[in-house]
């Protein structure tokens, strides 16, 4: 455990003094995936926006979905489920690739690989931000004022990154040697829009199965996203399922980083 934090440490600080080169990479990953389309970036927006779309249309007109949470629109509750499982189904998908799409560089013998998978979470990240912002947007249109409930939102944001950083780390360096990792994200991705509560409510749940689904770390990150924006509960009125979150973070990011410092002086040799 220790030598994983002095690894942790030794990585913040390489990152703090290669800040210029990580914009860069971060900056031509993000332009790289809509290379060669005609409408560009404009398709990382389309499509998020275009499935809530869909999906409010369904439930509010085929279901006659009626407000889940209060008084709030049906579609304002589904769009901060949403967001947030957009930003960890995409870069979970896209992080795979974290390694393999960046051979050139990890052959390069004084560049530090170690990076990849957190220029794939940024990258991602800037789309999430944007949404986020019309999320923001649109709360302030419906009637929601700013509360102090709202500063958690960072809190949040910042858990769901950890996550995604460390299961990126942990997916890209097993997916060089073993490619049916693919398929396990793409099952584990397919489930999980499911069984994570994204368009419907937890609050329904008998006290046995609500337990078990606390296990899921993204259920904490949609429920906090929610609680954040709709100005509804605080992170430490349910302290258990903030400690599991935080043990299962911890693992996580133990386990991504441990894997991938261990098979990084094998990339070379397979990609």
């Amino acid at each position: 455990m220790t030598a994983a934090f002095r690894y942790l440490r030794d990585y913040g600080a390489y990152l703090r003094g290669n800040r210029v080169m990580l914009a860069s990479l971060i900056s031509n990953d993000f332009r790289r995936q809509f290379l060669g389309s005609y409408f560009g970036i404009a398709w990382a927006f389309i499509q998020p926006l275009m499935f809530v779309g869909v999906l409010w249309f369904v439930f509010e007109f085929g279901f006659r979905a009626k407000a889940v949470d209060g008084d709030v629109p049906f579609a304002l509750w589904l769009m901060t489920g949403m967001f947030p499982w957009f930003f960890f189904a995409g870069t979970l998908s896209a992080g795979l690739h974290a390694v393999t799409s960046n051979a050139f560089l990890v052959r390069k013998v004084a560049f530090n690989i170690d990076v990849l998978p957190l220029v794939k979470v940024a990258s991602n990240l800037i789309v999430h931000l944007v949404l986020l912002t019309v999320l923001i947007v649109l709360c302030l249109l419906n009637g929601l004022t700013p509360s102090w409930y709202w500063l958690q939102l960072p809190w949040y944001l910042a858990c769901l990154f950890a996550l995604l950083l460390g299961l990126t780390a942990l997916t890209s360096a097993l997916y060089v040697f073993v490619r049916d990792i693919g398929n396990i994200v793409a099952i584990v991705v397919q489930m999980g829009f499911w069984l994570t509560p994204v368009f419907w409510s937890f609050t329904r749940l008998p006290d046995g199965v609500l337990w078990l689904m606390k296990l899921n770390p993204v259920f904490y990150i949609t429920r906090g996203y929610r609680d954040a924006l709709l100005g509804r509960a605080w992170l430490w009125q349910d302290w258990s399922h903030t400690l599991i979150f935080l043990g299962e973070l911890t693992i996580i990011l133990f386990l991504g980083f441990k894997v991938f410092r261990k098979l990084r002086v094998h990339f070379g040799d397979v990609i």
